[in-house]
């Protein structure tokens, strides 16, 4: 079966470097806006391991969709009418985790993701719109608007499903590290000749490996940055005499334990795969546990 013409005309879109310019200017609003990390961090998702706004969409778009029902059931005009409003108040959280997780893509990424908020701001202003018409009584236009609300926030939809399926917006860049990976002990070099207290990148198995040593303990993590495959040797090591020394992805700022793997900061929200090691006569030895 053949692509439709839409997914074609997406890819068009995604080469449409003619958006450069309004891209810029919005993200520099949205950075300055959306404050302090913390925020920022609950937005992406990181506390629940997760993109946050596939979630948050929820609200809105079933508060819609359960509308356009609503609208064809005679005597449910009032409970119609507070749908409308609880999706337009529940796209506010909602749009400003995808914003925040669209601040942090790559350029052909973020070319379909203005789209689809700018598709998404005129469902909103026009559920707001049916709201208003609904309230004063103009129950027709208020249906007309809404049904054309959930025309647009469908397509937006479909724009959605293309940056997360086909771009991998927000997917976990190294969920397939444990399946590709061999079980059991892998050679991965003499201890005395990593250098200590800087980030080493070590090819194990054809997969880069993130190897920091200090002294005589040995960390690795996978070298591909979970959140959009960011080469992380080429990151900033920080607190390297800590308890929990950090990396911090090149590309998009995303912070790492090199200890653990965990997430400390956006815009990445998985992990990164953590290997354990010994070392066996001077030589360092990596596995990656539930591989394979």
């Amino acid at each position: 079966m053949k692509e439709l013409r839409i997914v074609k005309a997406l890819e068009v879109l995604e080469n449409a470097n003619a958006l450069d310019p309004l891209i810029a200017k919005v993200r520099g609003g949205v950075m300055r806006v959306i404050q302090p990390q913390p925020v920022r961090d609950a937005l992406h998702g990181v506390p629940i391991g997760h993109a946050f706004h596939p979630l948050a969409i929820l609200l809105p778009a079933g508060a819609w969709v359960s509308t356009a029902v609503l609208d064809v059931v005679p005597g449910t005009t009032r409970a119609a009418r507070t749908l409308v409003g609880f999706g337009v108040l529940s796209a506010v959280p909602a749009s400003a985790a995808g914003l925040t997780d669209w601040s942090e893509l790559h350029p052909q990424q973020k070319r379909v993701g203005i789209v689809h908020a700018a598709a998404n701001a005129v469902a909103i202003v026009l559920y707001g719109a049916s709201w208003m018409q609904r309230k004063r009584g103009k129950h027709t236009s208020g249906k007309v608007l809404a049904y054309a609300g959930l025309a647009v926030v469908s397509g937006s939809g479909f724009l959605g499903g293309h940056l997360s399926y086909r771009q991998a917006a927000g997917a976990n860049h190294v969920e397939h590290v444990p399946h590709v990976f061999p079980p059991g002990w892998h050679p991965l070099a003499s201890l005395e000749n990593l250098p200590d207290r800087e980030l080493t990148r070590v090819d194990v198995a054809g997969q880069p490996l993130l190897v920091l040593r200090r002294g005589e303990s040995v960390d690795v993590l996978s070298n591909v940055g979970s959140h959009l495959g960011g080469p992380l040797d080429e990151g900033r090591l920080t607190d390297v005499d800590t308890d929990t020394p950090l990396v911090t992805d090149p590309w998009h700022g995303s912070v790492y334990d090199m200890t653990t793997g965990e997430v400390v900061h956006g815009p990445a929200t998985s992990p990164q795969p953590r290997f354990t090691t010994r070392v066996v006569h001077g030589e360092v030895e990596v596995r990656l546990p539930n591989a394979g």
